[in-house]
């Protein structure tokens, strides 16, 4: 059975309230004229961040920003080989996508094909005028062509490594860390 053994803490609760902090406000900057900006947050850990981010955009600009969360399971290509039973969170998006600037909010910015899940999903929902991307950590070795508008941290990783971002039981994210897959 593999193992993840912490290597190094890479951000405290701190240091992710102050890089979403940094994160909301580069959104509000970047979007100034867009009254019709939506987050969308990709289960689980996504969807955790996205809520953090309304929540300090409303704090900055003091307008409420309308939240959703995307459940992406059956539009990744690897579902056939991930689980045999996958977990399904469901999608929740209580409002239109059609014409709407969309930031799209994930954890961890890896390989970019959950973001091609989650951009495939996006559209079959509508069309929105354009999506941007929010990621708390970038870590490197896309294999698609995707790069992230909005970046906490960026982290250089080996393919060995993994980056665990925990979260409490309020969906809180409390800190990321680099592991390493060892042998138990």
């Amino acid at each position: 059975m593999v193992k993840l053994q912490e290597k190094t803490e890479l951000m405290d609760e701190v240091t992710v309230e102050r890089a979403v902090s940094r994160m909301a406000y580069e959104i509000l900057e970047h979007g100034r004229d867009s009254d019709d900006t939506v987050i969308i947050g990709i289960q689980t850990r996504g969807a955790a961040l996205a809520r953090k981010i309304a929540s300090q955009m409303e704090k900055f600009g003091g307008q409420k920003i309308p939240i959703g969360s995307l459940d992406i399971t059956f539009y990744r290509d690897d579902l056939t080989i991930l689980n045999e039973h996958p977990v399904v969170n469901g999608t929740d998006i209580p409002f239109s996508v059609h014409k709407k600037r969309i930031i799209l909010v994930d954890d961890v910015l890896y390989t970019g094909r959950t973001i091609r899940a989650a951009i495939e999903e996006i559209f079959d929902l509508g069309r929105p005028d354009r999506i941007e991307l929010a990621i708390l950590v970038d870590r490197g070795h896309r294999e698609l062509p995707f790069s992230a508008d909005y970046v906490g941290k960026t982290a250089p990783t080996s393919k060995s490594e993994h980056i665990n971002v925990e979260i409490d039981d309020n969906g809180d994210i409390k800190r990321v860390s680099i592991c390493e897959r060892g042998e138990r």
